[in-house]
């Protein structure tokens, strides 16, 4: 058993018991009267600086909506965690590999794999769903992937693998394909023939154009039986090896707004329009938008067929590694193994409930 899956078991072992005893507030003079955690833990946690980089500024998605509203709903606070936010949305797999920043998200286990083939000291400790976020959309003449032989496909940073996957199980020669770089997120460039298609994210290009009542071509993974994940967070691996009792309550704290958020959905998407609009971010996160997104993807951390959201599988990640391997432009990726823990996320729920202090549980 490696150190870090070592260290989440013996966390849930040590929460659970800390829980099960009923531990409130204290006198504590330097602990909150309102903490959920006896005064050693709340101070621990009080003493320990996160820093937390989103992954895209401030969008309604699983892993980056949650940790906002963890702060906004007071759910850091009850644990006495010190989290500072940094919604810049750059650079987060850098800032958290190299000690910089301690957590960040990533759009997909794939996307996980190739940054780890050339940055160390990440751990991914929660996948929200094992529904792939991409999907490629196209102009309504074409009705097939192999139509795109002859024509042209823009792609946003790199052509993800499930993308080629996709084109692949199609039938497609990429070769015949031109492969054009895109640096504008407007999805009505396919309308305009711009480019015939566009490798992109099913709750917002796709879900954009659909709202506009534009006739478009859809074509997701799972049409041509490809499995996925859905947003990963990450977490700095010396950081969690230090403080995993802290990085346990980080996603304690995190999960409790993910639950919030499933049931409470308009409160959630307004709440983070409200503070896109207040760091000058809004006209990048409408309201609108916000509300599309968050609809299609709270219904993929539902979907999730690995278990309570936030719960990882080997054989999920190992699938993704898969097509990496055959379609990623990386030469080697790490084991499955050396990447993820599956027992820290698992480990805070019993029988498929959130354990949270004062519950009772």
């Amino acid at each position: 058993m490696s150190a870090k899956r070592r260290g989440a078991t013996l966390v849930g072992v040590a929460l659970g018991a800390m829980i099960m005893s009923g531990c409130a507030g204290s006198a504590a003079s330097d602990v909150p009267e309102d903490s959920l955690l006896d005064p050693a833990d709340c101070e621990r946690n009080a003493a320990t600086p996160i820093t937390y980089i989103s992954g895209y500024g401030y969008s309604a998605s699983a892993g980056q909506l949650d940790v906002f509203m963890a702060e906004e709903l007071g759910y850091f606070d009850d644990l006495c965690l010190n989290v500072e936010i940094n919604a810049s949305g750059a650079n987060g797999q850098q800032l958290v590999s190299s000690g910089k920043a301690q957590f960040t998200e990533l759009g997909s286990a794939e996307d996980v794999l190739m940054a780890a083939a050339n940055s160390e000291n990440i751990t991914a400790i929660a996948t929200f769903g094992t529904t792939s976020p991409f999907c490629i959309f196209a102009n309504k003449d074409i009705e097939s992937l192999t139509d795109l032989e002859g024509g042209s496909l823009g792609y946003f940073i790199n052509l993800t693998p499930v993308a080629a996957a996709m084109l692949d199980e199609a039938g497609a020669d990429i070769d015949q394909i031109e492969l054009i770089k895109m640096t504008n997120y407007d999805p009505t460039v396919v309308l305009r023939g711009q480019v015939d298609a566009i490798v992109g994210y099913a709750s917002n290009q796709c879900e954009t154009l659909r709202a506009m009542g534009e006739e478009f071509s859809e074509f997701v993974p799972a049409d041509f039986g490809l499995s996925g994940t859905y947003n990963v967070m990450e977490v700095n691996t010396e950081f969690y090896e230090q403080n995993p009792e802290v990085v346990a309550d980080f996603m304690r704290a995190d999960l409790k707004a993910l639950e919030y958020c499933l049931e409470n959905e308009a409160d959630c998407v307004e709440r983070i329009s409200a503070l896109a609009e207040e760091a000058g971010q809004g006209e990048a996160f409408p309201l609108e938008q916000q509300e599309r997104t968050w609809r299609v993807e709270s219904q993929w951390v539902r979907d999730s067929e690995a278990g309570a959201p936030g719960v990882q599988t080997e054989q999920e990640w190992q699938d993704a590694a898969d097509i990496v391997i055959e379609y990623g432009n990386v030469k080697d990726i790490p084991p499955v193994n050396d990447v993820i823990d599956v027992d820290l996320v698992a480990g805070l729920y019993e029988d498929g409930v959130l354990v949270w202090p004062g519950d009772g549980q």
